[in-house]
């Protein structure tokens, strides 16, 4: 347990340094720490014992992880910039993790992700705009269009299998785009604006006054997403420890071995799937709603192609692992302004690197066990 709470201060603590640093150098050198770091904490066992402890304690890491953000939140509570890169990391991981049921435990190749984070947003930028229905319904809503979806698109994956299922996925990708750019009903290449989000009469925009101090009104947004997060989270564990998992894990390895001890392989890929854009619907709502604004390049396949290095990057099928690669993918680049439009070049190498060197991901997915169970 003391590990664990050693671990978490001290992660929130880079964080904070390195979300409020300006200067160059400095950024670079914290970056330079932080794999430094994790580098040597890897070699010489740390992080093997970080695990350990805590699969031995599966319910305190959630809570020390989401203590940890709160007191990173309270520390940047002014810095505007800084706490949009927490939601949007947080609205992301949210994305992920119905990804990875996707990809990393049904088996389900989708490269259209950010389509269905697209679809929430302008699910929302309609329902908002022409209904006076209440934003958290609008939000649930913006889920259900987004699985509805997706449980029709498949439909003709089904009927395919490896790179051809893929391409069905980036085929639909590139037109959900093109749909949204030749739609002047939708805003066009010119996209639409956004209400703030309102809850119970309070405009989220607001910023949050407590005595004398005040808060970022992104500070409102953030709480937001982290309950979307441990909505997420709680949702992704549960069926991971559950028989559902049991069934997505068999369709992955073998769908004729599944198929032979009576799994209905098509059944589960579909509810993998609605469960998975159901997710990315609920974070594209949020996240229009905090931006205030959406468009058709918002939602490109090259967004789609960054959650899938999420994925690959955090580890396939790996709880632990989408937050980790969300960061890294997601602030990494902010903060590397100094190296301009080639810091996408060096995460591109950082990428491949880690995928060569550590090809199960930075938190592989442990091995399942029969005996466990969420304590």
């Amino acid at each position: 347990m003391t590990l664990l709470a050693l671990a978490a201060a001290a992660i929130a603590a880079y964080a904070a340094v390195l979300l409020h640093a300006e200067d160059q150098r400095l950024i670079g050198a914290l970056i330079v720490l932080g794999f430094g770091t994790a580098a040597a904490a890897a070699k010489f066992g740390l992080l093997s014992r970080l695990g350990q402890a805590g699969r031995a304690h599966p319910r305190l890491a959630p809570l020390l992880a989401v203590a940890a953000l709160i007191a990173l939140i309270l520390v940047l509570r002014e810095d505007h910039f800084a706490l949009l890169m927490i939601g949007t990391t947080l609205l992301y991981c949210v994305a992920c993790w119905g990804l990875n049921l996707q990809f990393g435990r049904a088996g389900v190749v989708n490269f259209a992700g950010a389509a269905f984070f697209g679809t929430g947003a302008y699910t929302t930028a309609v329902l908002a705009a022409h209904t006076a229905l209440p934003h958290w319904l609008i939000v649930l809503l913006a889920g259900a269009v987004a699985a509805l979806l997706g449980s029709l698109l498949i439909l003709p994956i089904l009927r395919t299998r490896g790179h051809y299922a893929a391409l069905i996925t980036i085929a639909f990708g590139i037109l959900f785009k093109t749909f949204l750019e030749v739609n002047d009903a939708l805003g066009g290449p010119q996209g639409l604006k956004l209400p703030g989000f309102t809850l119970f009469g309070w405009n989220l925009n607001d910023n949050i006054t407590v005595g004398e101090q005040e808060l970022s009104f992104y500070v409102a947004y953030i709480a937001l997403a982290l309950v979307l997060a441990i909505f997420a989270f709680l949702l992704v564990r549960r069926l991971e420890h559950s028989w559902i998992g049991l069934n997505f894990d068999a369709v992955r390895m073998d769908e004729l071995a599944a198929t032979t001890f009576g799994i209905n392989v098509a059944r589960w890929k579909i509810t993998a799937f609605s469960i998975g854009n159901f997710l990315a619907g609920l974070a594209g709502s949020v996240q229009a709603t905090m931006l205030g604004f959406i468009a058709p390049n918002n939602f490109t396949l090259s967004d789609s192609l960054i959650m899938i290095s999420i994925i690959l990057l955090g580890g396939l099928g790996s709880f632990w692992g989408v937050p980790l690669g969300a960061a890294i993918v997601l602030i990494l680049p902010e903060k590397l302004q100094v190296i301009q439009e080639y810091r996408f070049l060096l995460f591109a190498l950082l990428v491949v690197a880690v995928l060569l060197l550590r090809p199960q991901g930075l938190v592989p997915r442990a091995q399942r066990s029969f005996t466990d169970r969420i304590r």
